[in-house]
């Protein structure tokens, strides 16, 4: 499926072949029109109505038009609106988005929808609206079943009809904790983790925080998990560190059954605690560290971290720590 902006004639009009088509795509919904009211007769849509349809949404200079195309065949349009008139509104909207009814139940709609998000999420946005007609059942279970979720009620801006407000995020946020054991002589572990979320890359002791869980409850239980250590507790907050990836949803999937994938945003709480200079025991760990795609472990030390050539988390790991040493010696008598 291509998704390309709609292109105006120097007159700014829409071109007269496209326009038949946009007809066309508009004239197959006649029961959605003969709901909303957007038209005086459902029956008898008429190329200068679509036309002025979209000339007012083009008035807003936050508006694009959308129109997606499969084996050069017109097959959906979608409205978007960057920056909502409600300037409390951080959002981006989707105003309309309308698949021909002849490829309905193809998974048109719901791939037209995976790129949208893509686009807006691209653009840098955390997470996008869009409003649904009461008397729209059908329209809403599309929606929800896409991840969307009613947030409130409102009438709309221009007929003042009844509608459920629904958003959804393009960014998932999640709160994570680890914790950094630094021996005697320096030296700190990590684990060597493989996934496809992440990739290679070397990281704390530490995961993703239960519910009801604080970071630091988080920190030492996922400590005591990976390595078998259960005397040690965390130490002072070394830092918080944010960082994107990319995971695949749990719930939603693509038209074709595959799970979709989304951004994550991490944000980490890392503690630092001294500890003695040993290795992971206790039974199980095995099947731990296969569950998390951990691969192996080091000590590091400061300037074989620094070096490091694989990713490390958080980054500048080495220079925290230098840090945080620094802040612990005593200073001059």
């Amino acid at each position: 499926m291509q998704l390309d902006a709609l292109h105006l004639t120097p007159d700014h009009d829409i071109p007269a072949p496209v326009l038949t088509e946009l007809t066309a795509l508009y004239a197959s919904h006649r029961e959605f029109h003969a709901l909303s009211g957007d038209f005086p007769d459902p029956d008898d849509i008429r190329p200068e109505q679509v036309a002025a349809a979209l000339a007012g949404e083009l008035a807003d200079p936050h508006a694009e038009v959308l129109l997606a195309r499969s084996r050069g065949r017109l097959v959906g349009i979608v409205v978007t609106l960057a920056r909502h008139p409600d300037p409390a509104d951080p959002d981006p909207w989707i105003g309309l988005l309308m698949v021909d009814a002849a490829v309905q139940r193809q998974g048109v709609g719901r791939r037209l929808v995976e790129r949208v998000e893509e686009r807006l999420r691209t653009a840098g946005h955390d997470a996008v609206r869009l409003a649904v007609l009461d008397a729209n059942p059908h329209g809403l279970a599309f929606w929800t079943a896409l991840g969307y979720e009613v947030i409130g009620h409102r009438p709309d801006r221009q007929l003042d009809r009844p509608c459920s407000v629904l958003r959804k995020p393009l960014v998932v946020s999640r709160r994570a904790a680890r914790l950094a054991v630094v021996a005697p002589d320096g030296s700190v572990f990590l684990f060597r983790y493989d996934n496809d979320d992440t990739g290679v890359h070397w990281a704390l002791p530490g995961g993703g925080l239960a519910e009801g869980e604080s970071p630091r409850e988080a920190a030492l239980r996922e400590l005591r998990e990976e390595t078998g250590w259960t005397d040690l507790e965390p130490g002072p907050l070394l830092c918080t560190w944010e960082h994107d990836f990319t995971r695949t949803h749990a719930r939603l999937r693509t038209s074709e059954g595959t799970p979709l994938r989304v951004v994550v945003r991490q944000n980490d709480h890392v503690y630092v605690t001294p500890g003695p200079h040993r290795e992971p025991t206790g039974p199980g760990l095995a099947a731990a560290h296969a569950t998390e795609g951990i691969l192996g472990w080091r000590w590091w030390t400061r300037e074989e971290l620094a070096a490091q050539r694989e990713p490390v988390w958080p980054s500048g790991l080495a220079r925290l720590l230098d840090d945080w040493e620094k802040g612990r010696r005593p200073g001059p008598a």
